[in-house]
């Protein structure tokens, strides 16, 4: 065996355990530490943030990770790359760098990975014929009020990632990347694997596709739960990777959770349309074609991973303000609590219809939790449950109407049925519906504006 890398990942997004990247670092050797941070509607967050401050617009828990953390990445020279930096890396960078200041290491390099965020070129890009073609809808956000549009990120590759790292970075800091470069471009930059070695990128984007969530491949939301020991202690996946692509899916010793072929498959195929064509900026990666073999105690080992040449555009994640929404629920408990819960909902429709709000089907929902609402037809529904929750929402383009909405559940617990109770939350609260919106830009359009600094401290 030659050269092995160990790569762990320690965040699926952003809210997931505070606790298992430390834990990563303490409970053994690695040599990269991987956080995935971003979901799709995670940058139009960010940009809210950013909006009432420039300097925010990253994600923070990173920087509380590393008030915890950096004693042991600077003494295992373990290097960090995150998506962290979300729609503001040099902000984030800046972050970064005072805390070390502050806990008196010095000399920490840290790059940054920019070009992704296209919102300030949206105009540009326009004129010049990318329109953002809806991948579903054939609509052109181009067509889009320009000042509705929240957030517009290619994913890029990992290539800027290796690139980060070859020139020194200890940390780096990325906007929107793939959630599988956090693997492969450290690979790239340990291996030296060529741009169109496509069968050993296609390794790396599996290996990062199968640890990008976390505990899913340690056993968190496996179907055969049960078999799973010490899920409340479970430990955050490893990938042990080797220069031809083959790779080892593991955990740190004594931890719980589970790895196996199950718990490997399940995430393999997690967000998966085509498993022959799994396309990111850095190859298509054929997941059929890998092979799984138990090597041991919570070890999969990964290989005959094939891959096949780019494709010469980027993927695009635009958010936009769609609507407005209001959702709210209580419990209504007692005898004949789903008749009740039924009819709490059509006196909200009435009352609200005769105030002259009205909401089409399509822009409400009246959902029953304990009735079997959310597996119909698979899960038999109680006959006469003891309590059921009662939930409301509405969509519209009329915030005035949806405010509306939110003053008609309180008064249930006086004036509707008996049995009325638990009014979670307190009034609801009127939110903006962001819509995604996917897309494919040109490489060409992107590639120029992709820049990797770095900075000691």
């Amino acid at each position: 065996m030659g050269q092995v890398v160990r790569i762990g990942n320690g965040q699926g997004f952003w809210g997931d355990s505070p606790d298992a990247p430390v834990n990563l670092l303490r409970g053994g050797p690695l040599d990269y530490l991987g956080l995935d941070y971003l979901a799709e509607v995670t940058l139009s967050i960010m940009m809210r943030q950013r909006l009432r401050d420039p300097a925010k617009g990253y994600a923070t828990d990173f920087i509380a990770f590393l008030r915890r953390a950096l004693p042991e990445i600077v003494a295992g020279r373990v290097r960090v790359i995150t998506n962290a930096g979300g729609l503001n890396p040099a902000a984030c960078r800046r972050e970064v760098l005072k805390v070390a200041r502050e806990m008196g290491f010095r000399g920490l390099v840290v790059g940054i990975v920019e070009g992704d965020d296209l919102l300030p070129r949206l105009g540009e890009l326009c004129r010049a014929g990318h329109h953002l073609v809806h991948v579903e809808t054939g609509e052109q956000l181009c067509q889009v009020d320009h000042n509705k549009v929240l957030s517009a990120n290619a994913y890029l590759g990992a290539r800027p990632v290796a690139a980060a790292l070859a020139a020194g970075a200890q940390i780096v800091l990325a906007g929107r990347i793939t959630d599988t470069s956090l693997a492969l471009g450290p690979l790239i930059h340990e291996f030296g694997w060529a741009a169109d070695d496509w069968d050993r990128l296609a390794a790396g984007t599996i290996a990062g596709h199968l640890i990008e969530c976390g505990a899913q491949v340690t056993g968190g939301n496996y179907s055969r739960w049960w078999e799973v020991p010490a899920l409340w202690d479970v430990g955050y996946p490893i990938v042990e990777c080797e220069e031809d692509g083959s790779f080892v899916v593991t955990k740190h010793p004594g931890t719980g959770g589970l790895v196996s072929i199950g718990t490997v498959s399940e995430q393999l195929l997690y967000e998966m349309g085509d498993p022959r064509r799994y396309i990111t900026p850095d190859c298509v990666a054929d997941f059929a074609s890998v092979q799984l073999e138990q090597e041991g105690v919570d070890r999969v080992r990964v290989r005959g991973a094939r891959g096949g040449p780019a494709t010469d555009t980027y993927k695009v994640s635009a958010s936009f303000h769609e609507a407005y929404k209001a959702v709210g629920q209580l419990v209504v408990s007692g005898p004949r609590a789903e008749e009740k819960a039924r009819l709490c909902a059509d006196i909200v429709w009435r009352r609200l219809a005769r105030a002259g709000v009205t909401f089409p089907p399509a822009d409400r929902v009246v959902e029953l939790l304990g009735t079997g609402v959310c597996h119909p037809g698979v899960v038999e529904p109680p006959i006469d449950p003891p309590e059921v929750v009662l939930r409301l929402g509405v969509r519209s383009k009329d915030r005035a109407a949806v405010s509306r909405f939110t003053l008609e559940l309180a008064p249930l617990i006086t004036s509707g049925p008996p049995g009325v109770t638990g009014f979670a939350g307190g009034r609801p609260k009127v939110q903006e519906v962001v819509a995604y919106w996917p897309a494919l830009v040109d490489k060409a359009a992107v590639d120029s504006h992709v820049t990797v600094s770095v900075e000691a401290a």
